[in-house]
């Protein structure tokens, strides 16, 4: 089930909301949340469900034995034993197939002993969610929560279940201890005003530039120089405004449900420098990776050299998270190497006018994105070789894709995040938002197209 779909729209997120806000228990509304949950997770696969409800119950059960350990080995124990089994179950369904091939392809000439294994949507994400509860409960910043449903619900939640973004259970406790509360009018407001938001960038503007670019990049091969550098910026945009998209519906409905999600997104584009840049994109993916992965790993505590592997062992992780694909496992490469040299070249970038330290910032990450988007190194190396070659030609290229592409290099530039506004019920805004959500409902004209970070 997708956000933008009429089953989700008309069907399920009305009776839920009906059943939510009709009972003032905290459990039942706990028992609701999950279950409806697991309603929106099994519409994909009902047998994803096993895997989520197994994932939430050991890391559950293994954080109790954690905040009862009288001893740090015994938590660190208990902790290594719930993340092992974490990354396990992760490693076998997303990332199986893909070192066996390579292992099989290095050392032999025999076929691989490939499995079917189905994907389960959100994985990466919900797992994530778990490792952080487990790690922040053993290092003492959260106790571990007795009310399963609590838990169920925190890693089930399905505004936020299959991509995110990323919550950290102490990010959102106190909402969820007073879950029971009555709804209050600037939380309504604010969410839906953010889900509607969320629904134009999806179903109007990034939809709009999938339908230009896809069929470009299924054909790269003939693809123009100024072909190229269109679907390089149609594919830049198209990623933000669907993925900031979603992330907007997600902190909409968790408003709409008494649970405030935090920011994902701030105006990545008009970033200076990738650090930069990274403190601004998928902000509960980067700050996950600094805090459980980059510090622990020394941060930048033990020299240049140690620091430097450690920018560059989590952005190769960061990367393979995404998918099990060298070109992914690449682009995180490619970006920790630009975060190392973001770091030695800092005089250099103090003294350049901030337009100028954007432009090349944003023209990095755009070259990052087509190794992002490809399926393969070869046409990863097509597409940026058309790039640097004028005498491909300029033409291929359509006039609503330069049309967007315009419009949508001014808005990533002046026009503020979703946070930037202030969202009110009255009588006005309520025309606002059936206007809006009208034309949105227009454009997703009955299409169910699936956000693309639920492939991660």
């Amino acid at each position: 089930m997708v956000f933008n779909s009429n089953i989700f729209l008309f069907a399920f997120f009305p009776v839920v909301f009906a059943l939510f806000w009709a009972t003032r228990s905290k459990r039942l509304r706990y028992v609701i949340l999950t279950v409806s949950s697991y309603v929106f997770y099994g519409y994909w696969d009902w047998r994803f469900c096993g895997l989520l409800l197994l994932s939430s119950l050991i890391s559950f059960f293994t954080a109790i034995e954690v905040d009862r350990a009288e001893s740090r080995r015994r938590r660190r124990l208990w902790m290594a034993t719930s993340i092992s089994i974490d990354l396990a179950i992760l490693g076998f369904f997303k990332y199986y197939n893909f070192f066996i091939s390579n292992i099989y392809g290095a050392v032999t000439a025999l076929p691989p002993p490939l499995l079917h294994v189905v994907l389960p949507v959100g994985i990466s994400f919900y797992t994530f969610h778990t490792i952080s509860y487990i790690v922040d409960v053993a290092n003492g910043k959260v106790r571990a929560t007795r009310d399963i449903f609590e838990y169920l619900t925190y890693v089930s939640l399905f505004s936020q279940l299959v991509a995110g973004p990323i919550v950290r259970f102490r990010q959102i406790e106190e909402d969820l201890e007073q879950i029971d509360h009555a709804p209050q009018e600037d939380q309504v407001a604010t969410g839906i005003g953010f889900f509607i938001v969320g629904m134009i960038k999806k179903c109007i503007i990034a939809d709009s530039i999938a339908r230009e670019i896809d069929p470009m990049l299924a054909t790269y091969q003939g693809l123009s120089c100024a072909g190229a550098w269109a679907a390089a910026l149609g594919y830049t945009f198209q990623l933000y405004y669907d993925f900031s998209g979603y992330s907007d519906m997600a902190v909409g409905l968790g408003h709409l449900f008494g649970i405030r999600i935090p920011q994902n997104f701030d105006s990545p584009y008009q970033a200076t420098g990738i650090r930069d840049f990274w403190r601004r994109w998928h902000i509960s993916l980067s700050t996950w990776l600094r805090d459980y992965l980059y510090i622990p790993l020394g941060g930048n505590r033990r020299g240049e050299v140690r620091t430097n592997i450690n920018l560059l062992a989590t952005m190769l992780l960061g990367g393979l998270w995404h998918g099990a694909s060298w070109t992914f496992v690449a682009w995180g490469g490619l970006h920790g190497t630009l975060l190392i040299l973001d770091r030695k070249l800092d005089f250099i970038r103090e003294r350049l006018p901030v337009a100028l330290d954007r432009a090349v910032t944003f023209l990095l990450v755009i070259v990052g994105w087509v190794l992002f988007r490809s399926t393969s190194f070869e046409m990863a190396g097509q597409w940026l070789q058309k790039m640097v070659s004028p005498g491909q030609g300029f033409g291929g290229v359509s006039a609503p894709l330069l049309l967007w592409c315009a419009l949508c290099l001014w808005a990533v530039n002046f026009v503020p995040e979703t946070w930037g506004f202030r969202f009110r019920m009255s009588r006005q805004w309520a025309v606002a938002y059936a206007a809006a959500f009208f034309v949105a409902y227009l454009f997703m004209n009955g299409a169910k197209t699936v956000f693309l970070y639920y492939q991660f």
